[in-house]
């Protein structure tokens, strides 16, 4: 994951950060693989707290671009879509089913 831009948006306590992906010869990576990067890249930043948005791939480029939102917390994030925590719930709970 290369980051692009790495934003403090102090006025939404969040941190912004538009990132590329390259993934030669593999598959789009999921929301989960996304989120665990962003966890990499931002120390101290929790799951539940990470949402990804944006994402987009071009056909036939191995290239996938995106914009991650790091919030400080669950208040924070609270003024995000009720369809975008609904689908990051469903990731959080296909990588706590694949580690059991």
């Amino acid at each position: 994951m290369e980051i692009i831009d790495r934003k403090d948006n102090s006025l939404l306590n969040r941190v912004e950060i538009k990132f590329t992906l390259n993934h030669d010869s593999e598959p789009t990576p999921s929301l989960t693989e996304m989120i665990n990067m962003v966890l990499k890249l931002e120390p101290g930043s929790k799951r539940e707290l990470i949402y990804i948005k944006n994402v987009n791939t071009r056909f036939g480029m191995p290239r996938t671009s995106g914009l991650a939102l790091i919030y400080s917390s669950m208040e924070d994030a609270s003024i995000e879509p009720e369809y975008i925590k609904s689908r990051h719930k469903v990731s959080e709970e296909e990588s706590k089913g694949g580690n059991e």
